[in-house]
């Protein structure tokens, strides 16, 4: 696939077909995703793909109270977790397939970053949360996401289950030092939507300073 094309067109898949994934198409969309940029090179990445439908069982009943008070939040018009912190919002309890039938979703990857191997270099920024570190893990989400659209796969990268965290860490046997970082669904798309709407170049983009003029060609 020409890579622009893929770049412009890799939408959020979250509908999936029952044909199963093999192994093997795993193990070559991991092996593509791989060679995903990392400060220092130090490929922080751990995954776990999981199987155990009572393990991701498990997983679903941690991320579907987050996703409720997301959605809660979304209903009261404001931003769920902003900054980290809850939002006074009743919950809203709407069905999220992914979450609901996780049994059902071909591969399901936990993936976990070993912060002793992060430069985190924002971590004595005050009045924020530390935000940078990302950079050394979510290159390879995203290449995940890309290869396995290489192999006629689609996914979705989500971080509901980070919010549970503590309640995880033992059933995906997270190591210490570590941290909980992405689940990513992938599997054969019932739909893969390749006509993006996205924000022009000029919305955000400034020349020399962020408050500078539009960055335009």
């Amino acid at each position: 696939m020409e890579l622009t094309y893929a770049l412009r067109s890799n939408g959020a898949v979250r509908g999936f077909t029952a044909d199963a994934v093999s192994d093997a198409t795993v193990a070559a969309v991991l092996d593509d995703a791989r060679f995903a940029p990392s400060g220092g090179n130090r490929q922080p990445w751990r995954v776990a793909v999981v199987k155990d439908p009572a393990v991701r069982a498990t997983m679903a009943d941690l991320m579907r109270p987050v996703w409720y008070e997301y959605m809660g939040a979304s209903a009261a018009g404001k931003r769920a977790f902003a900054f980290g912190k809850s939002i006074d919002a009743a919950p809203v309890e709407v069905p999220n397939a992914l979450i609901d039938d996780i049994s059902a979703v071909p591969v399901v990857l936990a993936v976990a970053a070993d912060l002793r191997e992060i430069a985190i270099m924002d971590g004595n920024v005050t009045n924020r949360p530390p935000v940078v570190g990302g950079a050394s893990i979510y290159p390879f989400c995203w290449s995940v996401l890309l290869a396995a659209r290489a192999h006629g796969l689609g996914g979705v990268m989500t971080t509901f289950l980070s919010r549970a965290e503590a309640h995880a860490a033992p059933v995906l046997g997270l190591p210490a030092d570590h941290a909980l970082v992405a689940t990513l669904f992938l599997g054969v798309p019932t739909h893969q939507n390749t006509k993006l709407r996205r924000n022009p170049v000029e919305s955000f983009a400034t020349v020399d300073r962020f408050d500078g003029p539009a960055f335009t060609a």
